[in-house]
């Protein structure tokens, strides 16, 4: 928003923040006003439960590996949800000159550049990056949303309105970005006297987009299996979570044609920052399911998968 806009409904700090793709931090922008401080309107944003040694493991398997970008981009992340913003745009610059040409990874480094970001709710770099984004990906739903804000700071609203719609529009039911993004179109709506209510209504009634395998959640242990993790010291609890994924990957031996499980693997693999297993897990995938593979790597895609 631009400052007149952010004035109407109070000076202070302003977060508008919505949760994006599978392995991302949260979409927003921060923007610093004079006068009393106004509560952040926090939106929500996936947490994960991390071991508590864990972002110091993530940096020392990306310091051993300056290439893996899987691997700093898990850093990246971990820096994030810590609210580590600056040592996470470390990380995802690293991510970004070991794999350049991943859209999610551009678009991640732009995101935490703009919450590192304490006076400038656009930086230069920031605003450059999501370009970028856009254009090795038009889909990529955090460049969009960002270049979308950037309009709206530059008090373009209804341009920025008609972005966020046409991003909303594409959003799969049930995303996790899809509350905060609707949110975020009623309130800019709101204080701009822009009627939204008709086309919020129209993209309702439409059908349905399929949200991707690749932004799914992974089918998670069972509350047996938490409870015990719970008792474990943390290098066990690593064990527990290896030892599932090796356990998916053993199925697919078995059935190689479980496309979605070969979807699930990838994640799996780049959330643990095996960027290598992935890719390899990628190559399995498309040689047991020729026919499936234009979608297999539509999904390796998502994933910020080679």
């Amino acid at each position: 928003m631009t400052q007149e806009s952010s004035r109407k409904i109070g000076p202070g700090k302003l977060l508008l923040g919505a949760a994006i793709l599978a392995f991302g931090g949260a979409v927003g922008y921060t923007m610093s006003q004079r006068g009393d401080a106004t509560p952040p309107s926090a939106l929500s944003a996936p947490t994960v439960t991390a071991l508590p040694d864990s972002i110091e493991q993530l940096k020392a398997k990306a310091q051993a590996d300056p290439s893996n970008a899987g691997a700093w981009q898990a850093l990246g992340f971990a820096y994030f949800e810590a609210q580590r913003f600056a040592e996470a745009v470390g990380a995802y610059k690293s991510a970004v000159n070991a794999s350049p040409g991943h859209a999610v990874l551009l678009s991640s480094l732009g995101e935490a550049q703009v919450m590192a970001s304490e006076r400038d709710p656009m930086p230069p770099e920031a605003l450059a990056n999501f370009r970028k984004a856009v254009s090795l990906d038009p889909k990529d739903p955090r460049g969009r949303y960002f270049l979308a804000v950037k309009r709206d700071l530059d008090g373009d609203h209804q341009g920025a309105l008609d972005d966020w719609l046409a991003l909303l529009a594409d959003t799969p039911k049930g995303a996790p970005w899809e509350v905060d993004l609707r949110r975020t179109i009623e309130q800019v709506g709101k204080i701009n006297k822009l009627d939204v209510a008709g086309r919020l209504a129209r993209i309702e009634q439409a059908e349905p987009v399929a949200l991707p395998v690749a932004a799914r959640g992974i089918p998670g242990p069972s509350a047996e299996d938490l409870a015990a993790a719970s008792k474990m010291p943390p290098s066990q609890q690593q064990e527990m979570v290896t030892g599932m994924v090796a356990r998916l990957e053993g199925k697919l031996k078995a059935d190689p044609a479980n496309v979605d499980g070969w979807v699930m693997l990838m994640r799996s693999r780049v959330t643990l920052g095996q960027v290598d297993k992935a890719s390899a897990a990628l190559k399995s995938a498309v040689t047991a399911n020729p026919a499936r593979a234009q979608y297999i790597r539509q999904q390796a895609q998502i994933l910020g998968v080679k």
